[in-house]
């Protein structure tokens, strides 16, 4: 089932809406958030997910927190302040959820009454959902002339329109090429240990009519080693300025691409880049044992693991700069060397 975007706000329900990524690829199904507490409890179990949706998701939030009941602005705004402290603390790794928060939140204190406060949440939080439909397209145009008619470019999670608004980053890239006419295939790794390249963007490619094949995460080594892929394009949670955090195993796939001299390019707008930071600075997110141990299928929880057995499961892992080929961004496509033309063209 094709969607248009992958959250939004629902006027008349005066709720957030999201596509519910927990479900797929069995189920679409929309899921509706009336408080901030059940948007909170969908970003942290994933049912949005995604560094650009999670700008939205922030921002979203904010209006969520701003429609509930209060007696004066000055109560509202402290609800307000309060419920973006909370949402913060759902994803410490993803920056673009701090952005679209922040942005939110700055916009709506500006309200000297309740409704006031109200209007200019809104109106920011649809801000940031159209510019990331803007900003992909213009990724994507960017992006999309580094694809050759015919090549096949190996993807790693899921980078597309259910990890942004609409359209999506790395997906975006490979749609926007398909869009002009080149025949690309793709080769999704099924990025365990929750598979969002088998169950999202397989099923994201095959909704478009976008030839997809489908390896596990030990297996890009093989295909690379046996010319069968052209490049790499990945997207991003957070760029510093020596590294790129992207899902666990991203680290992998570009030493794999180094070694096999195949490009491996990053498509993330500029509110993923955290400039001021190195990877030393950031906190990468550690998820729960039961992601590892036990595999989710529609009769309940089966053990794939001993019970007892230690786990290790950081969410993400960090790149290094020096091995990524080209930054693609709305601006533009970016070169090394990273730390003179990212502020460069960035502006930072």
């Amino acid at each position: 089932m094709k969607f248009t975007r992958s959250i939004f706000w629902d006027s008349e329900e005066e709720c957030v809406k999201l596509v519910d990524q927990t479900k797929l690829p069995d189920t679409f199904e929309i899921l509706s958030c009336r408080s901030i507490e059940e948007l909170a409890d969908a970003i942290k179990r994933l049912a949005v997910r995604g560094a650009p949706a999670l700008e939205a998701a922030g921002g979203y939030g904010i209006v969520l927190a701003a429609h509930e009941k209060a007696s004066s602005a000055d109560e509202l705004k402290e609800r307000i302040k309060k419920a973006g402290e909370f949402l913060a603390s759902t994803r410490p790794t993803a920056v673009n959820l701090f952005c679209g928060i922040e942005r939110v939140l700055r916009a709506a204190l500006e309200g000297e009454d309740v409704e006031e406060i109200r209007k200019l949440a809104l109106s920011e939080a649809e801000k940031i959902a159209s510019e990331d439909v803007e900003r992909n397209r213009l990724m994507g145009r960017h992006g999309a002339k580094l694809l050759k008619d015919g090549f096949t470019v190996l993807t790693y999670c899921n980078a597309g329109r259910l990890a942004t608004v609409d359209w999506g980053t790395a997906l975006g890239v490979i749609r926007t090429a398909v869009e002009e006419g080149k025949k690309i295939r793709v080769v999704a790794c099924e990025t365990r240990p929750l598979n969002q390249g088998s169950r999202l963007t397989t099923w994201e490619l095959m909704q478009d009519g976008i030839d997809v094949t489908l390896i596990t995460d030990s297996m890009a080594g093989i295909v690379m080693q046996r010319g069968m892929v052209d490049c790499v394009i990945v997207g991003a949670d957070r760029i510093v300025r020596d590294a790129v955090f992207n899902k666990i195993g991203t680290y992998t796939v570009a030493v794999l691409a180094k070694e096999h001299e195949i490009p491996f390019y990053v498509a993330a707008p500029k509110t993923t880049f955290d400039w001021g930071k190195k990877a030393e600075d950031v906190v990468i997110e550690e998820r729960g044992r039961d992601e590892l141990i036990y595999c989710n299928i529609k009769c309940g929880k089966t053990l794939i693991a001993p019970p007892d057995v230690k786990v290790f499961n950081p969410a993400f892992d960090a790149t290094p700069l020096e091995y990524v080929s080209a930054l693609i961004t709305e601006k533009g496509v970016i070169y090394p060397p990273y730390e003179k033309n990212v502020p460069e063209v960035l502006g930072f």
